[in-house]
């Protein structure tokens, strides 16, 4: 088993049932938010952390659940009109969320807080996230945050050299706290694969750094295994299944240090688990599975 697997909740339908099974797998990592599963998530997987006190967690602050972020505009936490346009990390916000997350996971510290998809947000706010995030890894309700994006890499709405600089700015000459980022690597999202493999882009330039690297959507949501061939499945690994083939090549990519699955049954998170553990592919043979893709 692979404590460099971890669960992603984002697409899990029964939580409790995927944690139970993560954890038993040997997941010691649950990636949340606070607008999963219809704004419930941190609260059921409250039980398993509390009897899997080893297991970290990160969750995110960004997107919410309205009614929830409700609140948050009564309590003076949250303009108005970001209740509307459905994001917000302004530094108020972010305290009042991660007060409000620690509650609901029943954990005294987040391991990695991460900002939701923040190339949403206004000119200078992730600078300023950044600073009231590195006041609260002083205090120990976090030990340290990251990015969690979709397309800010690939967009160039943010480089990891950049988010270096920015957290050292933001930490006014003490040793930052930035620890992480998080993107979709699989082979629908083949980019940063191509240039890990040459040590560059995202992945490359965190694992130089020593960020780690979250893997989210290795599946594409679950779409991935059924755009698989065999052929591509046997170029990737002898015997491999479509789905195996998709979680041994993401597993392998030079920097990336977890991979986040969203399999629910226990017979999945084994299959999971067991790839993930498994040798790497080889370099050679990941070039050569993206240069069949690129063609």
């Amino acid at each position: 088993m692979s404590a460099r697997i971890g669960l992603g909740t984002h697409l899990v339908h029964n939580v409790p049932q995927a944690a139970a099974h993560a954890v038993a797998c040997g997941a010691r990592w649950i990636d949340t938010a606070p607008n999963y599963h219809h704004g419930e998530a941190q609260q059921l997987l409250a039980p398993a952390l509390a009897d899997n006190p080893d297991v970290q967690v990160s969750t995110k602050v960004g997107f919410f659940h309205r009614p929830d972020a409700q609140a948050a505009v009564e309590d003076g936490a949250m303009p108005a009109e970001e209740l509307e346009a459905g994001h917000c990390i302004r530094p108020r916000y972010l305290r009042w969320q991660i007060e409000r997350s620690l509650g609901e996971l029943g954990r005294e510290r987040i391991d990695t807080l991460f900002l939701h998809n923040p190339e949403r947000a206004a000119p200078g706010a992730v600078f300023a996230a950044f600073v009231e995030l590195e006041e609260l890894a002083a205090g120990g309700g976090i030990a340290g945050y990251g990015i969690a994006t979709w397309d800010g890499f690939s967009t160039g709405a943010f480089t990891v050299p950049g988010l270096i600089d920015m957290a050292r700015q933001a930490a006014w000459g003490q040793p930052h706290h930035l620890r992480a980022i998080q993107l979709p690597v699989s082979l629908v999202s083949m980019e940063p694969i191509v240039q890990a493999l040459d040590e560059r882009g995202p992945i490359g330039q965190a694992a130089a750094a020593g960020i780690e690297v979250f893997a989210s959507s290795p599946l594409h949501g679950g779409q991935l295994p059924s755009l698989i061939t065999p052929e591509l499945a046997a170029l990737v690994g002898e015997g491999l299944a479509p789905a195996e083939a998709a979680l041994a090549v993401v597993a392998s990519v030079p920097g990336v240090s977890r991979v986040l699955v969203s399999a629910s049954t226990a017979e999945h998170w084994k299959q999971a688990a067991d790839t993930v553990a498994a040798s790497p592919v080889p370099a050679a043979t990941l070039r050569e599975v993206t240069d069949v893709l690129a063609d």
